[in-house]
């Protein structure tokens, strides 16, 4: 696998920082947050918006290609479009778990097109699973 680039590594940690804050706020382990309610609308409005953003990514990767077609173009907007229908919901961090497991078959796919950088899923997995663990953290709070 290709070394992900640093500046890459860094700044998805520190994405991963508001869904920690989430998790840990939901379940009143937050200092200065004093109702969980917060951490769980932390999670819904933070998830929906980071789920949104990668589907961007992957549109950003389509259009670099040259390769902007129906396909690549309509499986990008699929997390933005499920976080926006999703984030309100009484079961949005459960959506939420299946749009980030739907984004990471999304970065697979785009991988098996040539789309990307080569470093792409080295940085993805562990940064999906970070978010999957919190979310479901904040849906058991």
């Amino acid at each position: 696998m290709t070394p992900v680039p640093k500046p890459a590594s860094i700044l998805g940690a520190a994405g991963l920082l508001p869904f920690i804050a989430g998790a840990l706020a939901a379940h009143g382990l937050m200092p200065g947050v004093s109702n969980p309610f917060t951490g769980v609308l932390i999670l819904q409005t933070y998830g929906a918006a980071i789920l949104a953003f990668m589907g961007g990514c992957l549109w950003g990767f389509a259009a670099e290609a040259g390769r902007a077609g129906w396909r690549e173009l309509t499986a990008s907007v699929v997390p933005g479009l499920w976080a926006a229908s999703v984030v309100f919901s009484p079961s949005a961090m459960e959506a939420l778990i299946a749009g980030f497991v739907v984004l990471l078959a999304l970065d697979l796919l785009f991988r098996g097109w040539g789309l990307g950088p080569r470093w792409w899923l080295t940085l993805r997995l562990p940064l999906t699973l970070v978010v999957v663990l919190c979310l479901a953290a904040g849906a058991f709070a």
